[in-house]
């Protein structure tokens, strides 16, 4: 069974991610994105979707032309587990 991190343990990973901050209404992260246009938004959200579906866990996602909105929580922990923070890791890593 998946651990949902405790509030302790998802403040100090988060605090090492980029930009990720906590949703206020309910246990999960959140980041926004901005990029050039619509076609670089899309490839970022194709890598994104690649990575999620290997690690056979998926983001809420929002995307308005150039813009993605990326809210991470584990549905079945119903709150933030280690999976929402490798996702956001891998993220970070290639807006880096």
């Amino acid at each position: 069974m998946i651990q949902k991190l405790t509030s302790e343990e998802r403040a100090k990973q988060v605090a090492q991610l980029n930009g990720w901050q906590a949703v206020t209404d309910r246990d999960a992260i959140q980041r926004a994105f901005q990029f050039a246009d619509f076609n670089e938004a899309f490839g970022f959200m194709t890598r994104v979707a690649i990575k999620a579906q290997e690690m056979d866990h998926h983001p809420e996602w929002f995307n308005v032309y150039n813009r993605v909105e990326i809210t991470l929580s584990t549905h079945e922990a119903d709150g933030v587990t280690e999976r929402d923070i490798r996702l956001a890791s891998f993220i970070d890593s290639i807006t880096a």
